[in-house]
């Protein structure tokens, strides 16, 4: 007699050797045969069929229509961020060196683009190669594991968006709070920095502590930074000097600079100041007017 029997929780070769092995060692059991693509196991048999699904379910399999969990795809779309997720640890417990590593990644405008890229990238090899392994690299092969490559490829961007517009936009905050009491702090400087992402603000926040003098630095969401700092240290100009700000440009909201309308070395405009030749008003971020005064 031959039936068919339909199973959930087979993944991989490994899972078809072991139930046709295992199965073919029952009393009464001539033939298996497990066609993975369709969660099926094809036996000829003579005797009790609820025994052989008894065994099945033995060996961790369902044949009861449950299906396993999604877990592996996830774990795959964890692995790309392996680095980013050291790089979260690190920041909460005071690695500064950290930074200094991704420095040069979050110095490119592009890298939260390139790191979204690189990360599919990863997940489609990935999925690739474990649609092969198992014999399911096909239309129908992915049909059928589209649980698997959806929490693949939604881990994969879901991940991402989580680190650079939450995770590292708070890392900005917790890096950049003092030890102890500051004292002296009579300086202050709003500056909005175009960032491509909030997940760049703890680069910024990093160069800002950089400067002797710069005490406290508060990041607020998408791209303001709140700037504490003793004047007889450092000064506005200094702070807005930094080489990030050559990649990222700072506009003043608040400050002396703001008030007095004068410009730092990286000629950082107040915005809206007014303009000196026709008293217009500039593009906010640029010291141009549109006369060219």
């Amino acid at each position: 007699m031959k039936e068919e029997i339909n199973v959930k929780g087979m993944t991989c070769k490994s899972c078809v050797e072991k139930i046709e092995n295992e199965l073919s060692l029952l009393e009464g059991v001539e033939d298996v045969k497990v066609d993975l693509t369709e969660d099926k196991v094809i036996v000829d048999y003579e005797g009790d069929l609820e025994k052989i699904k008894e065994k099945i379910n033995d060996l961790g399999y369902s044949t009861d229509g449950k299906k396993k969990t999604i877990l592996t795809g996830l774990m795959y779309g964890i692995i790309p961020h392996i680095g980013c997720i050291a790089f979260i640890i690190g920041s909460i417990l005071g690695v500064t060196f950290l930074m200094q590593f991704f420095k040069p990644l979050l110095m490119k405008w592009y890298f939260f683009h390139v790191l979204i890229a690189i990360s599919l990238l990863f997940a489609t090899i990935s999925s690739g190669i474990y649609l092969r392994k198992n014999g399911l690299l096909s239309f129908k092969g992915m049909k059928k594991k589209w649980k698997y490559l959806t929490g693949m490829y939604g881990s994969t961007i879901g991940i991402n968006l989580v680190l650079f517009m939450f995770i590292f936009p708070l890392l900005a905050n917790v890096s950049a709070m003092p030890t102890g009491a500051v004292v002296g702090l009579d300086g202050g400087l709003k500056l909005k920095v175009k960032i491509p992402c909030p997940g760049h603000a703890p680069l910024i926040t990093e160069e800002l502590k950089t400067i002797d003098g710069v005490g406290n630095v508060r990041f607020s969401f998408p791209n303001v930074f709140d700037v504490e700092y003793d004047s007889s240290k450092t000064t506005e100009e200094e702070i807005l000097a930094l080489e990030v700000f050559e990649t990222y440009k700072a506009t003043v909201l608040e400050g002396e600079i703001s008030e007095s309308g004068t410009l730092g070395s990286n000629e950082v405009a107040q915005e809206g100041a007014t303009c000196s030749s026709c008293g217009g008003t500039s593009c906010s971020g640029t010291s141009a007017c549109g006369c060219g005064g």
